[in-house]
């Protein structure tokens, strides 16, 4: 791809949306990354279709993300286009009944959602004030806390399909999946599946291989079944959530748990009993409040994060033969060391 190309085309149809070598650590969580080489913001489900065509019939490969959350991006950055899935709309149907339906884009903020629902007595996603992501971002992972997950309330999800675009310049297919169909499960959906990280011989994960279109189902917008509830007892509900973060979870930045939990064990007792809690590697620490985050210290690399992820994973590998399974996505271009 010819990005100066790429970008002149792009900024015809976004433009300030649009930007060249656009640094990506303003987009993790983490705190780590390097450029993108053409970086683009889409407001609408129209956008992102118009944005997928382009990509099929030019060949320029295009990787879409949300808060970046769940995403630890190289440090020498993302080849080809990096596009952020923005659209922050949403309706509530009510049924007149006690229950509602939100309809949301996928780039409505969690935080943000959830306290505008509880003003208005709708309950369904109090849970989740400590999830910093997108609803689209959480529909991948079925993202929770607190014994509630958002496969528990999600009625179903719209996505582009773009699968056929990665082989012929055809438009994608806009499709809707029920909530039966999205094999939803412990921080696991039909679109997880598809992500899972593996990990090298000497432990080191794997970046997901370069695909012209990634992901190639592209979530756009969901459905989620709410229910009335008193207003100031959602206010106060979240509160507490908020507060459980704050004595639980470190304040430094993050990507959230980096480890999903094994059946019947927590990854962070595996990696503190490994003897790892505090453990920092540049300017990463694997957090000593939470053994299962990995924190930025200020100043630290996508490389260093990496290089703790490895350590917890073979350490508990060794010690108790437990594999973990990584939460956190590697993107761009690697090396490993």
């Amino acid at each position: 791809m010819n990005a100066e190309t790429a970008y002149a085309e792009l900024r015809s149809h976004w433009g300030e949306r649009v930007k060249r070598n656009e640094r990506l650590s303003r987009h993790s969580t983490f705190g780590v990354g390097g450029p993108a080489d053409v970086w683009v913001s889409l407001e609408t489900c129209e956008d992102v279709q118009g944005l997928v065509a382009i990509c099929a019939e030019h060949r320029w490969p295009v990787l879409f993300v949300g808060n970046g959350t769940n995403l630890l991006f190289a440090d020498a950055g993302v080849r080809g286009i990096v596009a952020r899935i923005a659209i922050n709309g949403y309706t509530i149907e009510d049924h007149g009944d006690g229950t509602a339906l939100l309809v949301a884009g996928a780039g409505v903020s969690w935080p943000r959602l959830l306290n505008e629902l509880a003003a208005l007595g709708w309950a369904g996603l109090e849970f989740g004030p400590g999830i910093p992501g997108t609803l689209g971002g959480g529909v991948i992972s079925s993202a929770g806390a607190h014994g509630s997950d958002l496969g528990q309330v999600l009625e179903w999800v719209s996505v582009l399909d773009a699968r056929q675009c990665a082989e012929y310049p055809v438009a994608p297919v806009v499709c809707r999946y029920q909530r039966a169909e999205l094999e939803l499960g412990y921080r696991h959906s039909r679109f997880r599946a598809q992500r899972r990280v593996q990990f090298d011989e000497d432990g080191y994960p794997i970046a997901t291989p370069h695909k012209l279109i990634e992901p190639a189902e592209i979530v756009t917008q969901l459905g989620v079944r709410l229910h009335r509830a008193d207003s100031q007892q959602l206010r106060t509900l979240i509160e507490e959530y908020k507060l459980h973060r704050k004595r639980t979870q470190p304040p430094q930045q993050s990507a959230g748990s980096v480890f999903k939990n094994p059946a019947g064990d927590h990854a962070g007792r595996l990696i503190e009993a490994a003897g790892l809690k505090g453990m920092m590697h540049g300017r990463a620490q694997i957090s000593e409040r939470h053994a299962n985050f990995i924190v930025n210290l200020g100043g630290a690399s996508a490389a260093d994060v990496a290089a703790l992820i490895r350590e917890a994973h073979n350490r508990v590998w060794e010690r108790f033969c437990i594999d973990l399974e990584l939460e956190v996505e590697l993107r761009g271009e690697w090396k490993v060391p």
